[in-house]
């Protein structure tokens, strides 16, 4: 690959063709998510990432980080860079997801949000089952609380979050009609921060740039959000950066936009 100009001059649509191209999915769910697959351990996520040859993959359980360390150990053996992240369910309901320049840093995440949720026991009959995993993907512990509930964290309040814990924010599916910042809240806040957002079908672009201009200032890209192994994604999808260190991916998803459309 060519590296990375220092230019300044160049027009910020040729920059990228400077810098490499990684095949990602940054929304999947581990077990640990009630809604998830039983064979979403974080070893089996990773062999399908790396079968589908993706280089960037997230772990995104539903208001935990408890799956992340397994995670992030068993990467090393894949040649997958694994980002530690969640999808973190606001006070309004709106998905989150939530990317950390290390493990450490979602962790201390994790034990925030564990203090701003709603407490309510998990009934595995209905909901499904919270498995917890070690680096031998093995179980070593199940959550006892349901963990798609709401926390009393405002959307409004996760950019200052980010920036303690030293994360990024990205809206999820944007374009859903539940769960989503402009499903739940009819609008995008205009003193609103992130940017980057998450779109499940990428056609609805250009419809949602001409009624939310906010966008006009975001990265956009699309994930998986798989629940199943199937539907991690495959390679289609890239992002432009210097490397695949995470520092240097979550730098390219949270600067100024080259517009895709």
């Amino acid at each position: 690959m060519v590296p990375m100009s220092t230019s300044l001059t160049l027009p910020l649509q040729y920059i990228t063709s400077f810098m490499n191209s990684f095949s990602y999915d940054l929304h999947i769910h581990s077990c640990l998510s009630p809604c998830a697959d039983d064979d979403m351990t974080p070893g089996n996520i990773l062999g399908m990432a790396a079968l589908k040859e993706l280089d960037i993959v997230a772990l995104t359980d539903h208001n935990s980080c408890k799956n992340c360390p397994a995670f992030i150990k068993m990467a090393r053996e894949f040649n997958i860079t694994a980002i530690p992240g969640m999808e973190l369910c606001t006070s309004e309901e709106v998905h989150v997801i939530c990317l950390f320049r290390t493990l450490e840093d979602a962790m201390a995440f994790d034990q925030y949000v564990d203090a701003h949720i709603i407490h309510i026991p998990n009934n595995e009959s209905i909901f499904g089952k919270q498995e917890i995993y070690d680096e031998n993907d093995e179980i070593t512990g199940k959550e006892p609380d349901l963990l798609i509930n709401a926390t009393d964290i405002s959307f409004t309040e996760v950019h200052d979050l980010m920036n303690r814990f030293n994360g990024i924010m990205i809206p999820a599916h944007i374009d859903k009609n539940s769960n989503s910042l402009i499903s739940n809240l009819g609008f995008i806040p205009p003193d609103s921060h992130f940017k980057c957002a998450e779109l499940k079908n990428m056609s609805v672009l250009k419809r949602l740039l001409h009624s939310n201009p906010y966008l006009e200032t975001c990265k956009t890209i699309t994930n998986s959000d798989a629940h199943m192994l199937g539907d991690i994604n495959e390679p289609v999808n890239f992002l432009h950066s210097e490397s695949r260190e995470i520092g240097d991916i979550l730098d390219a998803l949270n600067t100024s936009p080259v517009r895709n459309v």
